[in-house]
Order: C-alpha cells, then structure tokens, then sequence
C-alpha cells in the first residue's frame, strides 16, 4: 500500500483466492500435508509444524502475504477430506471461519453455525442434519454499548462510564435516573442521601447550592453531627460524608455532573455513595477453612484467594462506611459447604470467624438429599445435583445471620457462580462473577468430545452452568486480561465460550462477548503480612528454620518427604501445587531428570500431593503413580525432593524466602494457569520465577525482567532457560539479584489486595447503578436464561447421578427460579419436598 494511501480491507475469503491464484502449487503442497492427518482437530502449533515442513522457497513466497497472516492467525483446523475448515482469529475477540477443498481449491467462508455444524461431523458423522438446539445471547446485548478495540478488554467500566455520562448529558431528564437511584438508599429502614423533600431535580439543584453556600462557610473538619439537623430540613440525610469537607466534595462532584457530566466524576461519585453493607461470597466445592486444608482435593489457590479479599474488602468497607459519616456495622460471609466427615479440618463447624477480621464470618451449609445431609467431600466436578437445594438452604441461613438481604453477591469458581445467579436473580442484588478456572480451556476439546468425558468430569453440566453464570451476573473480574481474550497468540478462557459445541447437547452460536462492558481486570496480591521479601531480616520468621531444614533436607523418607538431597549447597528448584494433570508438576520432573546440566548446578524440590493419606482423587492417584515412575526412571534420589501438600501458610512463606536465601527460583509448570497466585507469592518473596506462559502468568511477569515465561508443551526449551540463568548467575553474581528486584518491583506497581479492594468496591457501586438504570432492558436475557435453565441445566445436573433427581424445590407449586420477583421472606419460606 503507497504511503498515506487506504486501501478497502478484503474478507478473508477474498483474500485467500488471491492468494491461491498467484501461487496455486505452494498452497496445494502445504493443504495436502494438512488434509494427509486425515480426520481431525490440528493445533496451531501442528500447521505451523506441516509448514515448515514444505520446502523454503515455497514457505518464502507464502510467508509475508495474506495466506501467511491467516495462517498465523489460525486457531484451529478441521480435517474432513476434502475438506479443511479453519478458525481464524486476525485479533483477540475477532473470528471468521472459511473452509477449502482441498481438491477442487475451492474457497467457501462460514458462518459460525456452519463451522459448528462442520465441526460436529467430526463426532457425529454427516447425519446430524436433524435440529439442533442453538444458543444465541447476542439478541439480547444488542442495545448495550461496548467497545470494539481490542485493548479495551477489560476495562468495562472506564467504557461504561463515558457511556451513562454521555446518555445523562443528552438533556436534563436524563438525570431523572440519578436522583431516583439517590432516593433509593436505605440501611435497615434509614434513609440515606436524600429524603422525600426532593423530588425533582430543580429542587435537588437548589438544595446542593444552599448546602454549598454552607458548608463554605465551614471549617474543613465540622463533624457531620453538627449539621445534621440543618440538611435534614432540606431533605439531606446521612450518607455525603463525615466533615464538612468530604460532605463539600460530594455536592461538588454532584453539582459537576448534573451541569456538564464527565466519566471520571461518574465513578468516584457512584463509588462514594452507601450502598455496599452486607457481602455474601460463595464458594461451596473443597475443604474451605482458615487452616490445615490447603492441599486437599479441589481446595488451593481459591481458598486462599478469598481469605484474603475479605479482609482487604472489609478494610475498605470501614474506611468508607466512616467517610460516608454511618454508623453501620458491615458483615462479610463466606457461604461453603459443611461436611460432617470433616477429615481433621474445621470444615464441620457451621460458623468460622475469619482471622485478622471483625465481621467477617465463614458460614458453612451441609449439601443434602431427600436421604438426609450428605457427609463426605465431593468432587467439585460431581456437586451438580445439589446445588439448588443448597441454594434454597443459604438463603435460609443468609437471612437468620442478616436479617436482611445481602447488597452484593459474589460467586467463584463455576458451582459459586451459578448459586450466586440463583440467589442474586431472586433477591435483585448486584452480582459479581470470578471464574477462577474455567475448565473448558484446560481441558482441549472437552467441548467437542463431551461424551466421553462427561461421566468423570460432567462437562455437560459445568459448561451449561458457567454459560448461564456470566450472561446472568452484573459484572465480571478477572486477574487478567488473558483470562478474558487470551493474547495475541492464545484464545481467552472467557472467549473460548464464544462459540462452541457438544454435538447433540447444542450449539453456542453466541455464548460471550469479551468486549462486554461487563468484563473488568482487577488483580489480586499477596498478604503482606505472610509473603514479603527475603531480604526484610528482622521480619523474618527464623524460628521456623529449624523445621524447614528437617523438611528440605533430613536424610530420613517418611509419608512426608520422599527422596533426599545429598549436596544442599546447590540452589534449589522450588515449586508448590496441588498434584493434579493441569498443574503439571510430574512434567517439572521430567524435565529435571531428563537435563544433566541442570541437576548438576541445582536441586529440585517439589510440594505437592499428600502421601501422608489415601488419596480419593482420581487425578491426583494417576500423579503420583506417574511420580514414582520418574524417580526410578531418571534415578533422581539425591538431587530431587518430594514433599507432601503443607498447609501451613505462614511457615510457607518462610519456605519461599528460605529457599531464596539458597539463590533458588520458583517454576510454576501449568498447562494452564488462570492467575498464578504462587507466582504472586514467590515473588513478592524476591524468588526469580520461571512460569508458564499460557494464562495468568505472562501478563504478571515480564519476561527477563521480573521473571521468565516457560512453555510447559517444551519442556526441554523450558529446562534450557533456567540452565542459561545460573549460567548467567555464575558468571554474573549480580544476576538473581537483578531478577529478584525486578519481581519485587513488579508487585509492588500491580498487584495488591488494597489496589484491588478499592477496585472491587468502586466497580459495585458503578454497576449497581447500571443495573438500577437498565432493568428493564434485561428482562428479555433474563427469561432466556430462565427457560435454559429450567429446560436444560436441570435434566442435566439430575444426569449427574440419581442422588439430585429426587429432590424438587417447590414453592407454591411454581420452579423456584421462575419468580423472580418475591420477596426475601417468601423466597426464605421454600420448603424443600421430597
């Protein structure tokens, strides 16, 4: 293209014709080798693979023009000779899809039922012409305003924003939504904020301008008590602040925003105003407890993740309620399963005290069935059947501890996520999604071959689960923006839901937009008070040395440690994970044993597991067979380490320093990792990290600065990299200290449970206006959703096993989901009939 020249962008098809007019016989060479796999699913790094494998003057003609870009930017090919479909992805969030025959070199684009349809005789042969359920939520976003660059993923409320402050300035009844949202506010009967002697918005002017006249006239620091009565009168009530001086700024941002509105006095007027008291968080799956749990089947990370949130969150909620001059005491639950058979853990104590809080409580509520409450622990990929009975038990108990409904509801993981949906639609309350994982992507083509897949793991039903969970919440956070749309290179979890099948279930035509204003990037920490840097010496924690020396390096095996390490002057290897497929610490082994190199310049010490008891995980059961094997294959006794699962955190965060005081690093090996809270914690520890690069991790570390970026599908590369790292750490001592830095640096700018906490609080307010203002818009979504779930979720969680079917919550004869609109004290008044 000649310079300042545009030229018309060509569809992808028009392009590829182009392409195999001019070089006909290049393209033929390289779609045979594609279509020579025969039927089947082909990777990006499999095509990539078969072109390299064609003779370099052909790949030179073809590299640098538009079969090269779409080759590249495929995601995916289909192989039905002779036929081949590909998925391409030109940009984070953006598909087209065209197929070739490959004899005929015929070039035909798809749309995305075709594709899907394409893709299903993969499973289903060419006889799947019969209808096919297909679900399609873009009807009903149509109206909602959302961006369309990719760099905007995730920053759903910036863009929000600027659309409500531009709707409000289109007249002056625009603002009518905003005084009717003032006028809402209420604690326990109270009102806040404005009083019923405003009721329009010339009076509401009016009365702002006389409390400017005041307030002016006041020092900064009159306490709110002392102009109290005088606000009242003119119909302001508590709420605007605690002096006289945060009360000023209020009707200041007010007075700017019914004048001329902007979005950034937007949000931190919507962020300031009262409206989050009473938190529900839920999280049913694992063994949820304050100690001895982590490493326990299905409990880690998450655990761990929440138990900080709630204390950053109820940190932030007292400085607010205080700066809003309340006199309001607020109330965090962590909604979880109680299991009697509580296998030496708190799990079968109905009510927990969260540590280092003061009214934030962990409230545990027993799965059952119509044969009584159900004991032991269960699969987080077998809780279908007994989530809504549990749903209709938590909001039972909910409005004992509350005496109210909760402000604001938030689900993680997907058996969290579809109970908060059920709760939140019921109560309207604002609702908030945190995936954690989603499994589709860790998982490849778990989608497609369902049926195999479904009686281990019930894909059917989580997948149908999180589908319904994100278009029903009212907002979505994630760690990071690979969660949503991945990179320029790796689809998002989010948008792997796209589109997408399971041939004879249905076919998602529409399941997620990532450019959804709904999507918001807010990153976690580490507690501070457990992970800081190992260089911070009288924070130390020494006394634990004694201990962490007999678990690193006693000659002695036991249950608890495996394998021992002769020569403990060598730095260590050091990782921390529970002992699953995905977090695939067996192929950190494998990698170690196999480079001679490494296991001559280090040691290698792995926490995972516990073979201190009989695992009932089938995965975890399948890691450690494999773990054994790669201990005696690569005779790694006296360089290797095993240690069971240590559930103590804070002695583990003077593990991580320990282990930096032996120049050590930290490997985070994952197939696939959503956010990487270990990386989080070994860095924030000052340990160099090697992680992998798909997910979470990527975008935390910086490659060669804070970190190192491992792919866990080359391992070989992966044990190369950190070989070339102690290389360069003996002939360059400065070098682990120059990555650690660079870590510590990393954390402090990013990544913090007070940045995130002011955050999440900040993105409720905003959208709990947001639902306020677009209720009726919803409705139309919110009944789609309600038929899907009636009509298909729940024939599939009572597939799951027999145990769901025979429990039905009933409520005047009506599905406990298709009303919408009761009260807190009806929806509390379900009985459960057997």
């Amino acid at each position: 293209m000649a310079d300042g020249v545009l030229t018309r962008v060509h569809s992808l098809r028009t392009r590829l014709d182009e392409t195999l007019t001019g070089h006909r016989n290049e393209i033929l060479s390289f779609l045979s080798r594609v279509e020579s796999h025969g039927r089947g699913i082909l990777q990006p790094h499999q095509l990539l693979a078969e072109f390299e494998a064609i003779p370099e003057a052909s790949r030179k003609k073809l590299n640098n023009g538009p079969f090269g870009e779409i080759l590249k930017s495929t995601q995916e090919a289909i192989v039905l000779p002779p036929w081949i479909a590909l998925a391409v992805r030109p940009r984070p969030g953006v598909w087209e899809y065209i197929r070739v025959n490959v004899s005929a070199l015929v070039v035909e684009e798809l749309s995305v039922p075709e594709y899907l349809h394409f893709k299903e005789e993969l499973v289903d042969g060419s006889c799947n012409g019969n209808f096919v359920l297909e679900l399609d939520f873009e009807p009903f976003t149509a109206s909602v305003p959302r961006p369309t660059l990719s760099k905007s993923i995730g920053n759903g409320v910036e863009f929000l924003n600027r659309h409500l402050s531009a709707k409000m300035f289109h007249d002056k009844d625009s603002m009518q939504p905003l005084l009717d949202f003032l006028r809402t506010h209420q604690h326990k009967g109270k009102t806040m904020m404005l009083n019923d002697k405003i009721q329009n918005l010339d009076t509401l002017q009016f009365v702002l301008r006389k409390a400017d006249e005041y307030l002016t006239s006041q020092p900064p620091e009159t306490p709110y008590p002392e102009f109290e009565h005088q606000f009242q009168e003119i119909g302001l009530e508590r709420g605007w602040g605690d002096t006289a001086e945060r009360v000023l700024e209020m009707i200041h941002m007010l007075l700017d925003l019914l004048e001329a509105p902007d979005p950034c006095t937007l949000e931190q007027f919507l962020g300031r105003i009262p409206m989050v008291f009473n938190v529900v968080i839920l999280s049913p799956h694992g063994y949820f407890a304050q100690d001895n749990v982590l490493g326990y089947p299905d409990t880690g990370g998450q655990v761990v993740y929440i138990l900080d949130q709630v204390r950053a969150m109820e940190t932030e909620m007292l400085l607010r309620i205080k700066q809003q001059g309340l006199d309001i005491t607020p109330k965090i639950i962590i909604v979880t399963r109680l299991l009697p058979d509580a296998v030496g853990t708190t799990c079968n104590q109905r009510t927990e005290k969260v540590y280092g809080s003061e009214h934030s409580y962990i409230l545990r509520v027993p799965f059952r069935t119509e044969k009584g409450i159900v004991r032991k622990w269960i699969s987080r990929f077998e809780v279908w059947p007994y989530l809504e009975t549990y749903t209709e038990d938590v909001a039972n108990e909910l409005a004992t501890e509350l005496q109210t409904k909760p402000d604001f509801i938030i689900g993680n993981y997907s058996d969290g996520n579809i109970v908060a949906s059920l709760l939140a639609h019921k109560l309207g309350v604002t609702q908030c999604t945190i995936a954690h994982a989603l499994e589709k992507t860790k998982y490849p083509n778990s989608d497609l071959y369902w049926k195999k897949l479904d009686e281990k793991y019930h894909f059917s039903c989580q997948f149908t689960a999180d589908l319904i969970a994100m278009n029903h919440t009212d907002f979505i956070i994630t760690s990071t923006f690979q969660e949503i749309a991945g990179s320029k290179d790796t689809v998002g979890q989010y948008e792997s839901h796209t589109g997408f099948t399971m041939p004879g279930l249905y076919r998602v035509v529409h399941g997620i937009d990532v450019f959804d204003p709904k999507f918001n990037i807010v990153s976690p920490g580490a507690d501070m008070t457990i992970y800081f840097p190992y260089s911070e010496e009288k924070k130390r924690l020494k006394n634990f040395h004694p201990e962490i020396e007999e678990l690193l390096f006693s000659q002695v095996e036991n249950k608890e440690h495996l394998c021992v390490l002769k020569d403990r002057n060598k730095p260590i290897i050091f990782s921390m994970a529970r002992l699953d497929r995905v977090k695939n610490l067996t192929g950190l082994v494998e990698w170690y044993g196999k480079n001679a190199r490494l296991r001559e310049l280090t040691n290698l010490v792995v926490v995972g597991g516990d073979r201190r008891k009989e695992s009932k995980d089938l995965e975890e059961q399948a890691e450690m067979k494999k773990m054994y094997g790669l201990i005696e294959t690569y005779n790694l006794n006296g360089q290797f380490r095993w240690i069971s699962s240590q559930m103590d955190r804070v002695r583990n965060g003077e593990l991580y320093r320990y282990i930096a005081d032996t120049k050590g690093v930290f490997a985070q090996p994952a197939y696939y990792e959503a956010f990487g809270l270990t990386v989080i914690e070994a860095m924030t520890c000052g340990l160099p990290t090697f992680a992998t690069c798909n997910g979470g991790p990527a975008e935390i570390i910086v490659h060669g600065k804070s970190g190192f970026h491992i792919d866990p599908h080359q391992g070989d590369k992966a044990a190369e990299l950190i070989v070339s790292f102690y290389e360069k750490c003996k002939a360059d001592p400065t070098h682990w200290d120059k990555i650690s830095k660079g870590g510590l640096k990393r954390i402090e700018e990013k990544y913090t449970w007070k940045i995130y906490s002011e955050r999440l609080l900040t993105l409720a307010g905003v959208y709990g206006f947001w639902k306020y203002v677009s209720n009726l818009d919803r409705r139309e979504a919110r009944r789609y959703i309600e038929m899907f779930y009636a009509l298909k979720y729940r024939k599939l969680e009572c597939s799951v096993s027999s145990t769901g079917c025979g429990v039905v919550a009933e409520r005047k004869g009506k599905e406990a989901w298709l009303e919408p609109s009761c009260t807190f004290s009806e929806l509390c008044g379900i009985t459960v009939i057997v």
